[in-house]
């Protein structure tokens, strides 16, 4: 296994993917040779080349170039959406590489510091974005592995050579936080999702709890009030987090002005009067007193929070508005599980609540279709119209009879429609239009610009 002294060239078999974008940034940052592997080229891709990182496009071993090829100093980096039978993840694997998986090397980096880990299959990665915002807004300062684009810094990546804390998103899917070793550690939510991985809840829960058992001694625990989380060593602190329970950290006199949320923080250090958001939605107020408790926790100063919080600009793709005019506004979200989307629709009809709601949902992943198709159904039928896009396959093969359809036959409002990419704009332009949102994890996010540009073009004649 080489160690991180050793290292002087990083191949990443899925570079473009959020997590594993993040940690190509670090090794560029540290001066090492940076390169990989992607199936499409994307947004976040062409940022990675603009910054020196080489990427190609093809499963091709003749592409990688030669300093690559010295197993002595190369270390290889694989993300598990990536195939086992993928030709170059095979060539380094049968050449005797150092080949270890994203969750594995992010574990590496952050060995030694003070890793402050957001964890929960729905918010984490808002919480962890927030609270990298705050630390890195205060004395205390951070590094920060996202997994969301900040739009304050326009990267999920930050760096503070100062600062001993490092924010991680502890992300669920393959156990991966079981590499990591937190000193605090925040538990959002433990719904059921995943099912491909784990089965069915039970096991998510268990390894929600193996995760809390990797809390170092005399770390912390802070989870959302509600959560069943028992059985806690004795050698960590556990505090709770809610807007609508009793918790430790808990929002209170909440306000809607002028479509930002605004409140007072109690906490166990006191009360901090007057914060305000810097973004929409009441599910943000709740993720944001998630953020504010690990700053406290970590030494950032009430004022500093006050100072802070308003100017934290969100997270590309979470409750991102592409359109807000008097004609029309189109929200943009990330949202890909039911639960999800009832915190995203609660919030727009909180904002909104008077306004006719349109949403564009792409399903991400035929296994979480077939799971949670009657959640998902539930969730759009509040709304007043409803296009489904087809199903973002991502890493798996088809299964018969799920399809987008399947959603719409269990919705008991008829305002649904399946349509095609080609034909959304059109279909859209058929009826009414209030408020637009574009939901989903898989590549509609190629779409929200084009339709952003042609809805502008539309209200304006």
């Amino acid at each position: 296994m080489l160690q991180l002294k050793d290292i002087r060239s990083v191949y990443f078999v899925g570079v473009g993917g959020i997590g594993m974008s993040a940690i190509a940034r670090f090794f560029k940052y540290e001066g090492l040779h940076v390169a990989g592997y992607d199936r499409v080229s994307t947004v976040l891709t062409k940022e990675l080349e603009s910054e020196g990182v080489s990427i190609h496009y093809e499963d091709d071993v003749e592409q990688i170039a030669l300093n690559y090829r010295d197993k002595a100093s190369t270390l290889v980096v694989y993300t598990p959406a990536i195939p086992d039978d993928h030709t170059e993840l095979s060539y380094f694997r049968n050449k005797g590489f150092d080949v270890r998986k994203r969750a594995a090397v992010l574990g590496l980096i952050s060995s030694g510091m003070n890793s402050v880990c957001v964890a929960g299959t729905h918010g984490k990665t808002t919480i962890s974005s927030m609270t990298a915002h705050l630390y890195k807004q205060s004395e205390v300062g951070c590094n920060a592995f996202l997994g969301g684009i900040v739009n304050n810094y326009k990267t999920n990546f930050l760096h503070n050579a100062n600062s001993s804390y490092v924010i991680l998103e502890a992300d669920e899917f393959d156990r991966s936080f079981l590499h990591l070793s937190p000193h605090f550690a925040l538990l959002s939510a433990m719904d059921a999702d995943h099912l491909d991985i784990y089965g069915n809840k039970e096991s998510i829960n268990e390894a929600f709890l193996e995760f809390v058992d990797r809390i170092e001694p005399g770390g912390v625990l802070l989870h959302k009030a509600g959560l069943d989380v028992e059985d806690v060593s004795d050698e960590i602190e556990v505090f709770t987090y809610s807007i609508e329970e009793k918790a430790d950290f808990s929002a209170i006199n909440i306000k809607l002005i002028d479509g930002l949320y605004q409140f007072d923080l109690k906490s166990p250090f006191g009360t901090i009067k007057g914060l305000k958001m810097g973004v929409p939605a009441l599910v943000n107020v709740e993720n944001a007193v998630g953020a504010i408790g690990l700053a406290l926790l970590g030494g950032v100063e009430a004022d500093e929070i006050k100072t802070a919080l308003p100017a934290f600009e969100g997270i590309r793709r979470r409750f991102q508005y592409r359109i807000k005019s008097e004609e029309l506004v189109l929200i943009d979200d990330y949202a890909h599980h039911p639960e999800e989307i009832n915190a995203t629709l609660k919030s727009v009809k909180a904002i909104y609540p008077e306004s006719n709601i349109t949403v564009v949902f792409q399903p991400h992943l035929y296994t979480r279709t077939r799971d949670f198709a009657e959640g998902f159904a539930r969730s759009l039928d509040v709304c007043d119209r409803v296009l489904l896009l087809d199903i973002y396959p991502a890493r798996e093969l088809p299964i018969e009879g799920v399809n987008s359809a399947m959603i719409a036959g269990l919705m008991t409002n008829k305002a649904v429609k399946v349509v095609s990419k080609d034909g959304l704009f059109e279909e859209l332009c058929r009826e009414k239009m209030e408020v637009v949102l574009t939901l989903g994890a898989g590549d509609i996010d190629k779409e929200v610009p084009i339709l952003e540009e042609k809805l502008k073009v539309f209200i304006s004649n």
